[in-house]
């Protein structure tokens, strides 16, 4: 119980304590759970992207067997409100009733159209197939301009238009007064493909009720177990105290289970109805129709400079699609990444506009990274050919531009202020890992050889916005939540602790991480803490993970928290050494009087004397338990540089990621073996949207890539090995110094990979291909560079023609 420990935790390679159970299958996913007299959810979806239903009826499916009861959307009206829209941008933004099962109307491949309830989830999926519903067709909204024209069908036809909401920033200068000043302007429009979430575990609720005293207890696979028990109370009106919401062992989420579903919804009214515990688990093909999805924006920029190559405004014009509905944060997406485009340069004027706009497709949301990505592209897309316009080495004309170290802390031209960096210090690493000049040379040789596998390079220097927290800024922003975090410390008598975290982990290693820091700050071994979460019942405080705030906003609630019991344990030891409390140091977990180190009391032994408390300090409440809520002032502000080596094969249209290399600077480091993890994850799904991820829709607005057959999703074969790298530069905003990691390896990585494929293709003629850059569009890239070469070559022959004759 009096162990002393000497090592520091933080900055320790731990073997996180989550894996065990996880790797041995000693889990409990929510699909895992099993109660008496359970029931099985199965959903009939929409075939059609749009229509009227003209009657849904329910009764065959009543005769098959082991249907209890069946419902359908006008049923489960009646008693449940709209699913919730917790950040509506603007005040005129439109915002359409979003009913969990449609009642009138489906709009979007998948809408829910009725709810089966049976013995097993095999009779209710067969018995789907007995409803009988009539749909009147209507004209799909697919086209993000089109949809805006006068002219345009409607989505919600009540609402009058198809735009949601148009929102402005305009900071610094004038825009078009500096533009007046620049010897160069680079326009490109770029497209954002819409993205699917591939979590291991698919979505899924298990609702029990306790009739006798009206409470429902409801498991689910959500990264937002407090968010969600809010809003599940403001839907169904079940008062929020008879509900207790519990996050499981959750496999992975990426933004799709930060969420408020109408499957939650739909799970919890029944269960009341019926009195009764029910269940439903979505299947990967249902998942990828009814999971929201991310991304799906046209952006066009704009970028003004001089012929130095000194950055003088930026021009952004964002149209995201919003899909059919908006859900908890749809609406905010695009709004996180407004602040991030101008990315670490310094320029004298920047002017953003972002347009929302419904279409009858499934609902977006956030998604890794959540429109820090869509900024992040799009900066470093058009630096590189800014860089070919001036005639300059990317990498040369982004230190003329970017934010010195000595700098700091700096205000962006989009108002953010950057507390601490070290650009130059990440490149010069990067470079130099990556064997920047030598691949050059390389590149010029295969050019002027004229070798069939170009080769090219890609740099992506970015910086993000992370630590999802600063209430007010929440609040400017028209969130409808806060941003704080808690977390509370338990000192056992036997001297173990227990940490109450009100971050929600999916795989990121909260346990490990949590269990280091209070460890240092307690002086106990780190074997000795166990931290609770993602049970709103036993953490009854907290805001939940997202937005890579939860080591940043949450581990700084533990540290604090373990400060206060340290404060309160001093108290009590001062006491029982009869000293003053001014004359207690703290080292290594225990309490010694300064001159006297053989005077000393340990922390657990403080712990049982409190426990016992025979011998308080009068006055003092027979505890050293505390907690802290945390909500920072500022965001945190991780950065790096990453830099691709591709070969492209221009017979086949093939690319081979030959070398990755990244230097991030995260701040302090808790874990490094966890931040390589992260980093690694991180690289693979923004590598995937580069080379192969991309939700695609017929004409009829059908998803076409609706199974893992037609998305692909890469494996471990797919991706190059990584070398990465780190510099660090402590966060000032809170007391680790750390910024966040979870989301910096997709931020990053897919201009990177798209940049090195154009740099490879550009001199055969090629300046851009959309993503996914798939060996087809690549080869098509190719061939009308090919063409438009022959056409400018024809014309060229011919100087008396008219441009554009054959």
């Amino acid at each position: 119980m009096s162990e002393q420990i000497t090592e520091r935790e933080v900055g320790r390679s731990r073997a996180r304590k989550e894996d065990a159970r996880l790797v041995t299958g000693q889990t409990n996913w929510t699909d895992n759970i099993s109660v008496n007299g359970l029931l099985h959810l199965a959903i009939l979806r929409s075939p059609m992207a749009h229509a009227r239903i003209d009657r849904v009826d329910v009764t065959p499916a009543l005769e098959r067997p082991g249907v209890i009861a069946a419902f359908t959307g006008r049923d489960l009206a009646e008693g449940t409100a709209s699913l919730p829209c917790a950040w509506p941008v603007t005040e005129d933004i439109v915002l359409p009733d979003h009913p969990s099962v449609a009642v009138d109307e489906v709009r979007y491949a998948g809408d829910p159209v009725a709810v089966v309830v049976a013995r097993d989830r095999y009779a209710a999926a067969d018995a789907l197939e007995a409803i009988e519903v009539d749909y009147e067709p209507l004209p799909p909204v697919l086209d993000l301009e089109a949809a805006l024209t006068d002219d345009a069908p409607l989505v919600h036809s009540d609402k009058g238009t198809n735009r949601c909401f148009v929102w402005p920033l305009a900071t610094g200068e004038n825009y078009e007064a500096v533009k007046q000043r620049a010897d160069v302007v680079v326009r490109r429009r770029y497209l954002q493909q819409r993205l699917i979430p591939n979590a291991m575990e698919p979505r899924a609720v298990v609702v029990t009720p306790l009739a006798a005293s009206g409470e429902y207890t409801v498991y689910s696979a959500t990264q937002v177990p407090h968010v969600l028990r809010v809003m599940l109370s403001m839907v169904t009106g079940v008062p929020e105290h008879k509900l207790r919401v519990v996050a499981p062992d959750v496999g992975g989420g990426f933004g799709s289970k930060l969420q408020v579903y109408g499957e939650e919804v739909i799970a919890l009214d029944i269960a009341r109805r019926l009195g009764r515990p029910v269940k439903w688990t979505e299947s990967r093909s249902e998942g990828y129709l009814a999971t929201h999805h991310g991304r799906g924006q046209v952006q066009d920029i704009e970028i003004a400079a001089t012929r130095e190559g000194k950055l003088l405004g930026l021009k952004v014009d964002l149209l995201a699609d919003m899909g059919a509905y908006l859900m908890l944060v749809t609406p905010g997406i695009p709004i996180l990444g407004a602040f991030m485009y101008p990315a670490i340069y310094k320029m004298d004027a920047y002017d953003f506009t972002c347009t929302g706009v419904f279409t009858t497709r499934t609902p977006t949301d956030a998604y890794r990274g959540a429109g820090r990505p869509e900024a992040t592209y799009a900066i470093e897309r058009i630096m590189d050919e800014l860089a070919v316009e001036l005639g300059l080495d990317p990498v040369e004309l982004r230190r003329r531009n970017w934010i010195a170290h000595d700098e700091f802390p700096y205000t962006s031209v989009s108002g953010l202020t950057y507390d601490s960096g070290n650009y130059e210090a990440a490149t010069d690493k990067a470079l130099t890992l990556f064997g920047y000049d030598e691949l050059r040379a390389e590149q010029a040789k295969r050019n002027e050889s004229g070798d069939s596998v170009r080769l090219g390079i890609g740099v992506s220097t970015y910086t993000e916005m992370c630590g999802l927290a600063p209430s007010r800024v929440l609040r400017d922003l028209r969130y409808a939540a806060g941003g704080w975090e808690a977390a509370s410390i338990r000192m056992l008598p036997t001297g173990k602790v227990e940490v109450v975290t009100g971050t929600s982990p999916h795989g990121q290693g909260h346990e490990t991480c949590w269990s280091q820091i209070a460890a240092d700050v307690l002086g106990v071994p780190f074997e000795d803490v166990e931290v609770v979460h993602g049970d709103t019942r036993s953490a009854p405080q907290g805001m939940d993970t997202y937005g890579s705030r939860s080591l940043v906003v949450g581990g700084a609630a533990v540290h604090h928290a373990a400060q206060k019991v340290v404060d309160k344990a001093r108290r009590v030891a001062a006491h029982l050494l009869e000293a003053s409390e001014h004359d207690l140091e703290f080292t290594d977990g225990a309490f010694s009087v300064k001159g006297s180190p053989e005077a000393r009391k340990t922390i657990q032994e403080v712990a049982f004397e409190t426990f016992s408390s025979h011998d308080l300090p009068d006055g003092m409440e027979p505890t050293i338990n505390a907690e802290h809520l945390v909500d920072p002032d500022n965001f945190s502000y991780p950065h790096g540089t990453h830099l691709c080596a591709v070969e492209v094969d221009t017979e086949t249209g093939r690319t081979s990621i030959r070398s990755y290399v990244c230097v991030d600077d995260v701040g302090r480091v808790i874990n490094p073996v966890i931040v390589e993890g992260q980093v690694h994850g991180g690289l693979a799904q923004g590598i995937a949207q580069a080379l192969y991820e991309e939700a695609v829709y017929d004409d009829e607005g059908n998803l076409v890539s609706g199974t893992m057959a037609d998305y692909l999703v890469p494996s471990a074969v797919d991706l190059p090995e990584f070398t990465t790298g780190r510099t660090e530069t402590p966060a000032t905003s809170n007391p680790l110094g750390v910024k966040g990691v979870g989301e910096a390896g997709t931020i990053a990585s897919t201009p990177a990979v798209v940049n090195a494929i154009v740099d490879a293709l550009r001199p055969l003629g090629v300046q851009d291909i959309a993503m996914p850059c798939s060996p087809g569009r690549v080869w098509e890239a190719l061939q009308a560079a090919q063409s438009t070469r022959s056409d400018q070559s024809t014309r060229s022959a011919r100087p008396g023609e008219e441009a554009g004759s054959s």
